[in-house]
């Protein structure tokens, strides 16, 4: 994997959630992520990488390809990669975002939970501009 392929990934995912502001990116020590280009590449973000002898850093992302092979994949032939893909995104966005519940959510699905965080916030600030326009 290319630097360039994992920056697409970046911008099609803030494009997809509609972020403009600088994000926090963790990953490994992969020569991807230590290239010059995906330096420069990244410069706005904040940059986290997993420490040497430190196994658990990445023990959140582990934790899913064990969950989605378990879920999903592990009933399926893949033969290719656009099979892959294929089979991937319908997870991703068929069921583990929007139906699959999740206990650090509150047993919310991801997306359900993220719609509510947005509402608590709209209406946070409505609040807020109220109660600074009353004062």
């Amino acid at each position: 994997m290319e630097a360039n392929e994992i920056l697409k990934c970046i911008e099609k995912a803030k494009e997809r959630r509609k972020v403009k502001k600088p994000l926090v990116i963790q990953s490994d020590r992969g020569v991807q992520y230590t290239s010059i280009q995906y330096q420069e590449m990244t410069e706005e973000f904040i940059r986290s990488y997993s420490r040497k002898g430190t196994p658990w850093d990445n023990a959140c992302i582990e934790s899913f390809h064990a969950l989605i092979k378990r879920e999903w994949l592990n009933f399926y032939k893949i033969r290719n990669y656009e099979e892959a893909y294929q089979l991937v995104f319908e997870y991703i966005e068929g069921f583990y975002n929007t139906s699959r519940i999740h206990s650090h959510c509150e047993y919310y699905s991801p997306n359900k939970y993220e719609e509510k965080y947005r509402l608590a916030q709209t209406n946070q600030n409505k609040t807020s501009f109220i109660t600074n326009s009353v004062i």
